[in-house]
């Protein structure tokens, strides 16, 4: 688990590379700004060197983001992309001033907030996906703002994790734990696979 100064999240992170191929092409990206924090779990179309250049060149891009909006961020990947077999995205930025999270996704990288009072009613909520690839198919862009408190948690995982990682899911592992656990009990192990776990924690008074 990693803490980002102490502050805004705890995070961490657990990928497994398809057999036989020596780089991954799911990869993420943590980077933390005053007040906020940005997450991006982004996956290269196919498997090998070619997906693990789109999805690294994507990931560069993203390290290079100074508050930038997330719809600014993905049109920006968009356009870097486009000689490269393209991603499919999803991203998450923290906002510790006004205690929310905006996600927005394109393709089929899931998100899941799973809240953490247990008087909260439904128990979490999934990130609302849009068809297309970036660095080829941009679809309408459109990004959910959603109220966080101490100790939400959000999960991104790529195709390679199986759709029902929700389930059975123990709020009390930390991050790493929660990571290891979901790429243990549900990646397919044939594709490439990535968790990305954030517990957010808000800044210290």
């Amino acid at each position: 688990m990693e803490t980002l100064n102490k502050l805004i999240i705890e995070w961490g992170n657990a990928s497994l590379t398809l057999a036989g191929e020596v780089e991954s092409g799911d990869k993420h990206v943590v980077k933390v700004f005053p007040h906020g924090a940005l997450l991006a779990v982004m996956d290269g179309l196919g498997h090998g060197k070619e997906a693990a250049a789109a999805a690294n060149l994507a990931a560069r891009i993203l390290q290079t983001a100074n508050n930038e909006s997330l719809i600014s961020l993905l049109k920006r990947c968009h356009e870097c992309l486009r000689s490269t077999r393209g991603v499919v995205i999803s991203l998450a930025a923290f906002n510790a001033v006004e205690e929310t999270m905006t996600w927005v996704g394109v393709g089929n990288v899931e998100g899941v907030l799973l809240r953490a009072g247990p008087a909260i009613d439904p128990g979490y909520e999934s990130l609302m996906l849009r068809n297309g690839v970036v660095g080829s198919r941009l679809p309408l862009l459109h990004a959910s703002i959603v109220p966080v408190m101490r100790g939400d948690t959000l999960i991104f995982a790529t195709d390679g994790i199986h759709r029902e990682f929700t389930q059975r899911l123990a709020l009390g592992d930390g991050p790493q734990q929660l990571a290891d656990k979901i790429l243990g009990r549900y990646a397919k192990r044939t594709d490439d696979a990535l968790v990305l776990v954030a517990r957010y924690v808000g800044e210290a008074s």
